[in-house]
């Protein structure tokens, strides 16, 4: 049994309103084995999207290479912009080294709420994924049944929101609303239920070019520039 633990800790500028989060890193990124054009931060692999559509979405021109640079570039967006980073899993088993999320076995989370009270101008959190087992939002909810709270729907179009209700944070703020969005997955996995979505399928038939890179494009534009 391979125990995979999160390499990364959140990263949460100061003033952030919206916070980014996952599951787990592939494990490559915790035993040190990287591809060529992995970046060593969150989301970093060369096989995800997430950077990609955002390098799109704010012209940022990133690197894609394993240096300080490209982290230092990544780190740099989400400061400007006040966008955190704090993936759900701590740490799982797996009884095959992959990055499989149903192959994750004795879940560990992140107090999410927690980091949440302790950074009281969050508003947002965006899931890159939705409640399918083992997804983000699927084990956001089961942190929220520890804290006796729930996630109340506000759209269940994709990409579907919700909402849910903080009662205090760190400093004795007042109770504050949170809103979730689960985007679509930017993993190449996910390109199938991308493909029965009604809205790629019409893009598509307008623009043959039309690719599943640039329905993401378009989905999460409107949140991270929000």
């Amino acid at each position: 049994m391979f125990t995979h633990k999160h390499p990364f800790p959140p990263f949460i500028p100061e003033g952030a309103t919206r916070l980014i989060v996952g599951t787990l890193p592939p494990p490559r990124f915790s035993t040190g084995k990287l591809k060529k054009g992995d970046v060593e931060f969150c989301y970093g692999s060369i096989d995800g999207q997430l950077w990609t559509i955002l390098d799109r979405i704010f012209d940022l021109d990133l690197k894609f290479e394993t240096t300080p640079e490209a982290v230092a570039q990544r780190k740099a967006f989400l400061r400007e912009q006040k966008i955190g980073i704090c993936d759900i899993v701590e740490s799982c088993e797996r009884e095959k080294i992959d990055a499989s999320d149903l192959g994750m076995l004795n879940v560990k989370y992140r107090d999410l709420i927690g980091y949440l009270k302790e950074h009281p101008e969050v508003h947002t959190l965006l899931f890159t994924g939705g409640n399918s087992k083992n997804g983000p939002e699927y084990f956001f909810r089961r942190h929220l049944k520890t804290h006796n709270m729930k996630l109340e729907v506000i759209s269940d179009e994709v990409p579907r929101i919700h909402r849910f209700t903080l009662p205090h944070s760190a400093n004795g703020r007042a109770i504050r609303n949170i809103k979730t969005v689960s985007l679509t997955a930017p993993s190449g996995s996910a390109n199938r239920a991308v493909g029965s979505i009604p809205f790629y399928k019409e893009m598509k038939r307008k623009n043959p070019d039309f690719t599943t890179v640039d329905f993401r494009v378009m989905q999460y534009e409107q949140f991270f520039k929000e």
